[in-house]
């Protein structure tokens, strides 16, 4: 089983989170945040095994988030899932540590996928030589 925390500041995109992300009989929701600080305090409680982030929340933004996440849980992966994915924000959140970033009008389905790609990495062996 995979736990997952999601780190958003909508009431409406952490229950259809909730709701999708737990049809998956192999993934269960850990937690929700909503906000960056807040994710990072619950992070470290629930030792999720994926945070689903956004970009723009009140207290701590998503990128921000990330830097500290990184640093701290340097190994659990994090998807950004925000509607401000325009190659400067993705060039950013990547150079935070964030996995990968989907554009939420890319759809629920980008998101599952690049979730299961994220666990798949995490699985593979490094290609380091």
């Amino acid at each position: 089983m995979k736990h997952i925390l999601i780190v958003d500041d909508s009431a409406l995109i952490q229950s259809t989170l909730r709701t999708l992300l737990a049809k998956r009989s192999d993934w269960a929701i850990c937690g929700e945040a909503e906000n960056g600080s807040d994710g990072i305090d619950k992070a470290q409680k629930l030792h999720p095994d994926l945070i689903v982030m956004d970009l723009v929340m009140p207290v701590l933004n998503g990128i921000d988030a990330t830097r500290l996440l990184k640093r701290l849980m340097p190994a659990t992966p994090i998807v950004m899932f925000t509607t401000f994915a325009d190659m400067h924000i993705k060039n950013a959140a990547l150079a935070a540590g964030v996995r990968t970033v989907v554009d939420k009008t890319d759809g629920t389905a980008t998101l599952i996928n690049s979730i299961q790609e994220s666990f798949v990495a995490e699985l593979s062996p490094s290609c380091a030589a």
